[in-house]
Parts: C-alpha cells; sequence; structure tokens
C-alpha cells in the first residue's frame, strides 16, 4: 500500500452537532480532540509506506484507533465496529456518520508496519510533545519527596492484599474439595468479599477504613481455621498442600494484631506460599489486562522479589510465636 498524506479536515458539521446533543454534559473523546487535536499527521509515518500502490487508510487515524483500542481493552473487529458505529470515536476520528469505516485487519497491519519499521515509540513521542507544545509537560527539573510515608503506605497495601488474597485462594481451594461444607460455613458477605481477586478490586483509603478491613479479614480467616479444627469439619482437609492453613495464620496475625487468639498446638508456623500458584499457559489478568502464556523471565523475576519483600515485612510485623512448637516448621 502506498501514501498519499492529505491535509487534515475539522469534524464534520452534523458529526459535531449529533455528539454534542448525544453528550451535552461532555465526553473525554470529545475533549481528547478539542484539546489535543489529531496529535498524529500522515507526514508522522510516510517512511512506513511505498510510494506507489493501492492508497492506505490514513495512518494518523489508525494511530488513534490504537490508542483508543488499548485503552478500551478492544478486539480488532470490536475497534472496527466502534468506528463505524459510535459517534465519540467519529468525532475524534473527524468521520462523517456515514462513514463505513475499514475492515479489522487493517490494524493488524498498521501495527505490523510500526513493528517493521521500528516506529512503535512514534506514538507516544508524537503524544509527549503536543503535550509539551500545550504546555502540559514542563522540561525535567529535581523532585523531592519524602518516600518515607510512600513506602510505609505501599507496605500496607500489599500486606492487607496479601493477606486477602491467600484467604480468598484458600476458600477456592476449599470449594473445590468440599463444597458442601463450605456452602454450610460461608456467610454471604464472603461471597461478595472474596469473590474476585482482591487486587481487582479497590482497597479503603481512610486510615479508619483500613484498619476495620484488617480486623474483618483476620475476622474472617480465624474463624475459618477455627472450622477446620472443629470436629465436624471434613477429615484431610489441614493436610492438603493447596489449602496449608498454617500458610494462613501467619499473615492474619500481621493484621489482625497481637492480640489475636492463640492457634492450638497442632498449628504450625511455615513460610507463607504464593497464592495462587497460576500454571503456565493458563489466561492471566492485571485490572483491564488480559493475556495468555507463561510470564517471561524478567517477569517472574519481579514477582519473585516483590513476593520475598511481602514475605519479609510479615515476617517483621507479625506477632511472635505464640507456642513453642510455632519454630518447629519443618
Amino acid at each position: 500500500m502506498s501514501l498519499h498524506p492529505h491535509i487534515i479536515e475539522p469534524v464534520p458539521d452534523e458529526t459535531a452537532r449529533i455528539a454534542r446533543a448525544a453528550f451535552p454534559k461532555g465526553h473525554p473523546y470529545l475533549t481528547f480532540r478539542d484539546a489535543l487535536g489529531t496529535i498524529f499527521q500522515d507526514e508522522d509515518f510516510a517512511p512506513l509506506y511505498a510510494h506507489t500502490g493501492q492508497p492506505g487508510f490514513t495512518p494518523w487515524r489508525l494511530a488513534l484507533v490504537t490508542l483508543m483500542q488499548f485503552r478500551e481493552n478492544l478486539a480488532d473487529r470490536q475497534a472496527a465496529e466502534a468506528v463505524r458505529a459510535r459517534i465519540d470515536w467519529k468525532y475524534l476520528l473527524s468521520l462523517e456518520l456515514t462513514d463505513p469505516g475499514f475492515d479489522f485487519s487493517v490494524l493488524s497491519e498498521f501495527r505490523d508496519r510500526l513493528l517493521a519499521g521500528s516506529a512503535e515509540a512514534v506514538l507516544l513521542d508524537k503524544l509527549l510533545e503536543r503535550c509539551r507544545a500545550l504546555g502540559l509537560l514542563k522540561a525535567r527539573g529535581q523532585q523531592r519527596t519524602d518516600s518515607t510515608h510512600v513506602l510505609a503506605a505501599i507496605r500496607v497495601l500489599n500486606r492487607l492484599e496479601l493477606v486477602a488474597e491467600t484467604l480468598r485462594a484458600t476458600l477456592n481451594a476449599l470449594a473445590t474439595v468440599a463444597p458442601d461444607w463450605l456452602q454450610g460455613l460461608a456467610p454471604l458477605a464472603w461471597y461478595e468479599r472474596y469473590g474476585r481477586r482482591i487486587e481487582d478490586t479497590r482497597l479503603p483509603r481512610e486510615q479508619a477504613q483500613r484498619d476495620a478491613y484488617a480486623q474483618t479479614v483476620g475476622e474472617d480467616g480465624f474463624h475459618l481455621l477455627d472450622a477446620l479444627d472443629a470436629p465436624a469439619a471434613p477429615q484431610g482437609l489441614r493436610e492438603l498442600p493447596m489449602i496449608a492453613p498454617a500458610d494462613l495464620a501467619a499473615p492474619l496475625r500481621a493484621v489482625h494484631g497481637r492480640g489475636a487468639p492463640p492457634r492450638p498446638p497442632s498449628c504450625r508456623w511455615r513460610p507463607l506460599q504464593a497464592q495462587p500458584r497460576v500454571a503456565p499457559g493458563r489466561g492471566r489478568d492485571r485490572i483491564a489486562l488480559r493475556w495468555r502464556g507463561a510470564l517471561p523471565p524478567q517477569t517472574r523475576h519481579v514477582l519473585d522479589r516483590l513476593h520475598g519483600a511481602c514475605q519479609r515485612n510479615l515476617r517483621a510485623h507479625r506477632a511472635p510465636p505464640p507456642h513453642p512448637c510455632a519454630h518447629d516448621a519443618r
């Protein structure tokens, strides 16, 4: 395909009128177009196209579609459908309401051109240049901050997330091996509190709310451990490696406080295991980003270091073992 640069036309009058009527209080894409413009020009991508051949779809529009596609986590087919159907996208792309859009395969071809020409950084560079020209970004300078409070806040959030996620993973394991017993034990609040991964939820911001959340998670965890110790619990649950009640007790003490009730002598304090373990090739997700396959070596290394830091924080802040057998980790 070839590229024949054109002068970028303003938003069509009919598209602008309908968009303003549909979004009287404004819309992020409408504000984006009004404040930043189109950001890209066809000339920015001229080295990626031939000088002869069939004209291709305007690359400045494909660049914007790529950004919006990533922002909304859309597949190529969904992004192409949004160009045809959504008024806010047509406004940002300066398209007529009757514009049919393009085939979804054009997006993958455009990304291939960016990678083949080592021009993937153009998308970010042009955005930064435009923001700098409008005064939204300033030149690099010295920046000082008291990292003590920042690190303390991160430590607390990591601890809360790790403990709650460990409890959630334990409940999932119990739901697999003893669903009827767990259903009779778990109150309705547990389904809402531990139904999703903790990293996909928002932890409380205020200190009082965090303390209440930690108290609630600690009480839920010790209630589960008490049920596992009860004679009515199914035989063999405490010995299952994927449940490991002792691995749950240590972080619970860290968030529940030093006044937590002592565990039975049968409870051994062992190093906290990473919960949950995801087998390679499974689907993975983080907030709105999802991918498949095993983690790269660098990512595994970073995650292992983060998990090690969480373990050290837990060991530094949990209460001393209440029973002599607590030191018998093996």
